[in-house]
């Protein structure tokens, strides 16, 4: 796995040779229970599905798994708290990461993971959409036009979420992706999918964390003697006397009464009507350059006073982060999540996609490849069975010896159709 220049360059500046994890899970153990708690009070039972643990359909590692949405049109809450709070710092970044497996082809549902700030306060049974968060981080998909990557951060001088302003794209397939958030102490961030960046640049850029530099001048007014009209109505231009004489349609002036025409039987002939060539429809006076035109105007600019940098805008835990968790609703699921992160050191990170993702992501790939191929095979054969199976021929073939019903005997079909008929 190698990070870009970029982020590479940022490693080797703010962070330290041993970086801290926070959060380390890949749920490779029961115990994982104990470590999550999941959403009770957050919605009703009826409208929350469960969890499920395993390695899904296809994997790198049958002992390796990891916890998978198991009911369709269901709310899912989940979250834990950190080894330990992060509080965003002026040397290291921020680094979130964690794998998603969309087994089911996912039509619409969220697979987004967010990190938290309350401390003590946290509810974690009522843990759901209305809890603060700091970040929300991940990809969310809805039919055929929605299908993103979400970043939203909080900014914690206007208390506020800021969605990321570009699109993040995102992967649909049915195999696992590692989604990597990184945001760094010099106001940038990063997003990568499988380690190949898809966003990056300056958080004031990319959020709006600040207030516009410049705003309109609010004492500027236009002119009341400004002229913004390119053209004007041609004084000289006049309508002719005559114009509205002349009608839409006139009698074809080449029309002939046919010969065996008899006005006692027909009627009296007329000619046909056609498009007449002198009408010019309704007159419209001609317009011509305006001498006194200035242009358009445009209202004045003047410096934001309410304008400042924020040299903190990559605190979105400046008070401290303590859990991470899910709160998503999905229509079809079968989601897989697994190997989640969160620390303060690009190297860790890297090492632990080697250990994890890139380690699995070969075998899970073949072993899918096999799955789909058999698939393949059995939608085939049940195809061919379909079409060799004769249908009418096999209902009628049920029928046995009946032959020409000769040997019904006695049965009564007035009997069987009843007295309706």
């Amino acid at each position: 796995m190698k990070f870009s220049a970029s982020v590479l360059i940022a490693a080797t500046c703010v962070t330290s040779a041993y970086g801290e994890f926070f959060l380390t899970e890949n749920f490779n153990d029961e115990g994982w229970t104990s470590r999550w708690t999941e959403s009770s009070t957050w919605k009703p039972k009826g409208e929350m599905g469960a969890w499920k643990h395993t390695a899904g359909e296809w994997f790198g590692d049958a002992d390796d798994k990891g916890i998978q949405t198991s009911e369709d049109a269901r709310f899912y809450g989940l979250s834990a708290k950190l080894d330990k709070p992060f509080t965003s710092s002026s040397d290291k970044p921020l680094v979130i990461q964690y794998s998603v497996k969309h087994e089911q082809n996912l039509d619409c549902g969220g697979a987004y993971i967010k990190l938290l700030p309350e401390g003590d306060k946290f509810d974690a049974a009522g843990f759901g959409g209305d809890t603060p968060y700091a970040v929300m981080f991940g990809p969310d998909i809805c039919g055929t036009s929605n299908k993103k990557t979400h970043v939203i951060l909080n900014d914690h001088v206007k208390d506020e979420n800021l969605l990321v302003k570009k699109e993040v794209s995102t992967e649909t397939d049915d195999l696992t992706h590692l989604y990597t958030l990184i945001i760094k102490p010099d106001n940038t961030f990063q997003v990568l999918i499988d380690n190949k960046s898809v966003r990056e640049g300056p958080l004031d850029e990319h959020f709006d964390f600040l207030a516009e530099k410049t705003i309109k001048d609010p004492d500027a007014k236009k002119p009341e003697d400004w002229v913004d009209n390119a053209k004007m109505l041609d004084p000289e231009d006049t309508k002719p006397d005559d114009f509205d004489d002349q009608p839409e349609e006139i009698a074809d002036p080449d029309a002939k009464k046919p010969d065996d025409w008899d006005d006692e039987d027909d009627g009296d002939w007329e000619p046909p009507m056609i498009d007449n060539p002198d009408f010019s429809g309704e007159w419209k006076q001609k317009k011509i350059d305006n001498p006194d035109y200035k242009g358009k105007w445009e209202h004045p600019m003047i410096d934001n006073p309410d304008y400042s940098f924020n040299e903190e805008m990559y605190k979105v835990c400046k008070n401290g982060c303590t859990h991470v968790g899910f709160e998503i609703w999905q229509v079809k699921t079968g989601t897989l999540f697994d190997d989640i992160i969160v620390t303060d050191s690009l190297e860790e990170a890297e090492e632990y996609a080697q250990k994890t993702f890139f380690a699995k992501k070969d075998g899970e790939k073949k072993m899918y490849d096999e799955h789909m191929e058999k698939k393949k095979a059995e939608d085939e054969e049940a195809m061919g069975d379909m079409e060799d199976g004769g249908g009418d021929d096999d209902y009628m073939g049920g029928m046995g010896d009946m032959g020409g019903m000769g040997d019904m005997g006695d049965f009564d079909m007035d009997g069987m159709m009843g007295d309706e008929f």
